[in-house]
C-alpha cells in the first residue's frame, strides 16, 4: 500500500513542473476530464452525464490544439472553426457508426442523450473558462486559490453532472 502511494505521488509530482506552460486549459484539468469520461463509461453511467464529460474534453482538446497551432505558427482561415469541427466530427461520428448514438430509446428532450450531454458539457466548460478568466483578471492575472484553473472547469462539469443525475 505504501509503495502504491509513493508511486502515485511521484508520478503526480513529475507532472507539476510541466503544468506551468499551460495556457488555455491546464494539463491536469484535461487529464481530469478524460478520466471522468472513462470512468463514466466504465461504470455504466447515463449517456447524458457521460456526454457532459465528453463535451468538456472536446473543448479542452480544441483549446490545446489551437494553442499548439499558435506555437508552431500554423495559421489558416477559419482555424478555430475547422479545429472545433474536426474534433466534434471525429468523436461524434464514430458514436453513430458503432450504434452508441441514434437509438430511439436513448432520447432526452427529443435529442440523443449523448449528443445533448456533449453540447451541454461544451457549454458548461466554456462558461467555466470564462468564469476562470474573469476571476483571474479581477485579481491582476493571479489565481484566487491554488489550482483555480483546474478546480473551476471540473467543478462546472461536476455540477452539470449532478443536475442531469438528479433532475433529468
Amino acid at each position: 500500500m505504501l509503495r502504491r502511494k509513493i508511486l502515485f505521488f511521484t508520478t503526480l509530482s513529475l507532472g507539476f513542473p510541466f503544468s506551468v506552460f499551460a495556457q488555455p486549459v491546464c494539463p491536469v484539468c484535461t487529464v481530469a476530464v478524460g478520466a471522468g469520461v472513462g470512468l463514466c463509461r466504465y461504470l455504466g453511467i447515463d449517456d447524458l452525464i457521460s456526454g457532459t464529460w465528453v463535451g468538456g474534453l472536446m473543448v479542452s482538446l480544441t483549446m490545446w490544439t489551437l494553442k499548439w497551432l499558435d506555437r508552431k505558427n500554423i495559421k489558416f482561415k477559419f482555424r478555430r472553426l475547422v479545429v472545433a469541427f474536426l474534433f466534434y466530427f471525429l468523436i461524434i461520428a464514430p458514436f453513430y457508426w458503432i450504434g452508441i448514438m441514434g437509438q430511439s430509446s436513448n432520447k432526452f428532450l427529443g435529442t440523443d442523450k449523448l449528443l445533448f450531454g456533449i453540447i451541454a458539457g461544451s457549454i458548461f466548460f466554456i462558461a467555466a473558462l470564462m468564469v476562470e478568466n474573469f476571476l483571474r483578471k479581477k485579481n491582476q492575472g493571479k489565481a484566487f486559490f491554488p489550482f483555480q484553473k483546474v478546480v473551476i472547469p471540473v467543478s462546472f462539469l461536476i455540477i452539470a453532472s449532478l443536475i442531469f443525475n438528479f433532475f433529468c
